[in-house]
């Protein structure tokens, strides 16, 4: 028994702790956007990439550092040798010393350690190139980084009065079965006294199961929308469910404005495609720059030790480590000639590529504009038609209503009545989502012009005001 009391005390405080708990807040537009921004992958992806540009860069500048390279060397080799001549080759290694005629296969110790300083002094420009070309991919970017943080918010948003557009299509149907049921009831009634004839109760039931089946429909695509709504926010569709949708104005019509005429160079996809033009020619001053004498000022400092002595003799005790030391400075050009045929191939390829990055450019204006022109041909059809709702709502409202009283007065037949209230059912979810087909034409305006802040300050903005 007192286990018993104890179990039910502890049931009573989890009951009276859960219960405490705060409620998840309504979600609103600004906090989807706001969530899509900080936790959608994409813009990680794209913010790594900009950070790895910013790495290469420093790379880039590494090569105005001096190069020191250390070595050590430790073996034991033959030590026969003949006059003649190798090509350069990375197989047969290099022997020094005097040619003794001998051929035998006996072998000594051999070591050598040393230092190699080099420092390209001057090269004509082609490290400053280089690194112009990490910086202009650094900016392509970053570019980059604001056309996906613009693609994923205008998602976000427009799931968002998706997910909102099918909510009241819920409730439309769902208020639509409530009619049909009240109505088919009464018809039973009628058919039970023997005043309708029963053929009006099976029409009357059909109805019903028509007007469930939609309301089956707009529930599945609600939880559809639902689903596309947490993954454009970057979440786990069970890590934030059930969504409790906020409106806000969204229901409302928006104050008429003509949306403004932007500058269509500072677009996101413009500056992205803007700044693949720059690190084309970034590349193509690389190429200017690279046929020239390359200069490299060198110093050494090394040290030889073998067993073989001049005599041809072999001493095992020497070798291991060097015991003869040498120094050397000295300049070094290079001038690769026949690379010129290589490099003029390479221009004209990353001089077509400029043609067509710059005609890209062109294209994406082209683009940009007729979206902005869509789109605002969006909002002109989508307001017409919000503001034409109500009449087709009240219109659609009179005639169930006088269709009602025609049945109910014997004028009439329930089919006459199943058709007012489809029209009526349709009539109503026309009216809930009218006014969201105007925000989503202000939506696609707002994307098309590269900037969805005007867009959401509106938001805010009818929503302080409502």
């Amino acid at each position: 028994m007192p286990r018993f009391i104890c179990l039910c005390v502890l049931s009573l405080a989890l009951q009276v702790f859960v219960f405490a708990q705060d409620p998840v807040p309504p979600l609103q537009l600004n906090t989807a956007v706001e969530q899509a921004l900080s936790n959608y992958p994409a813009i990680r992806a794209a913010q790594a990439q900009a950070a790895a540009a910013i790495a290469s860069i420093d790379l880039a500048q590494t090569a105005y550092l001096p190069r020191a390279d250390l070595l050590w060397q430790e073996n034991r080799a033959s030590r026969n040798n003949v006059f003649g001549l190798l090509l350069p080759q990375g197989v047969i290694p290099a022997i020094s010393g005097p040619v003794l005629g001998t051929t035998g296969f006996g072998s000594a110790w051999g070591s050598a350690g040393g230092m190699l300083f080099s420092w390209e002094p001057f090269d004509f420009g082609l490290r400053k190139a280089n690194v112009d070309a990490a910086r202009a991919t650094n900016a392509q970017a970053n570019t980059g980084v604001e056309v996906t943080r613009l693609d994923v918010a205008a998602r976000a948003a427009d799931a968002f009065l998706t997910a909102l557009a099918a909510e009241q299509a819920v409730r439309a149907a769902q208020a639509n079965v409530e009619r049909l049921e009240v109505f088919a009831q009464a018809v039973h009634v009628l058919v039970g006294n023997q005043l309708r004839a029963g053929v009006e109760a099976s029409r009357a039931d059909a109805e019903v199961a028509a007007a469930r089946n939609l309301l089956i429909q707009t529930q599945q695509h609600a939880a559809i929308s639902r689903t596309n709504l947490t993954e454009a926010m970057g979440q786990a569709s069970t890590a934030i469910a059930p969504i409790n949708l906020d409106a806000g104005p969204l229901l409302d019509l928006p104050p008429s404005a003509a949306p403004p005429t932007p500058d269509w160079a500072n677009h996101p996809l413009a500056l992205a495609q803007q700044t693949a033009i720059e690190t084309v020619k970034a590349r193509e001053r690389v190429l200017d720059r690279s046929y020239f004498p390359r200069f490299n000022f060198q110093s050494a400092v090394f040290g030889r030790g073998t067993g073989a002595l001049l005599d041809g003799r072999l001493d095992n005790g020497k070798g291991f480590y060097p015991d003869t030391p040498n120094w050397a400075v000295g300049l070094t050009i290079s001038f690769p000639v026949f690379d010129l045929f290589g490099l003029r191939a390479r221009r004209r390829l990353e001089a077509n590529n400029e043609l067509a990055e710059k005609a890209r450019y062109d294209q994406t204006l082209l683009q940009l504009k007729a979206q902005d022109e869509r789109a605002r041909a969006l909002i002109d059809g989508a307001r017409r038609i919000a503001e034409n709702t109500p009449i087709q709502l009240k219109a659609a409202q009179e005639t169930e209503l006088r269709a009602r009283v025609r049945y109910e007065n014997g004028l009439t037949n329930v089919t006459e009545v199943a058709e007012a209230q489809r029209l009526l059912a349709q009539a109503e979810i026309d009216s809930a989502v009218a006014r969201l087909g105007v925000w989503r034409a202000l939506l696609a305006v707002a994307r098309a012009q590269g900037d969805l802040k005007p867009f959401l300050e509106r938001v805010a903005s009818a929503a302080r005001t409502k």
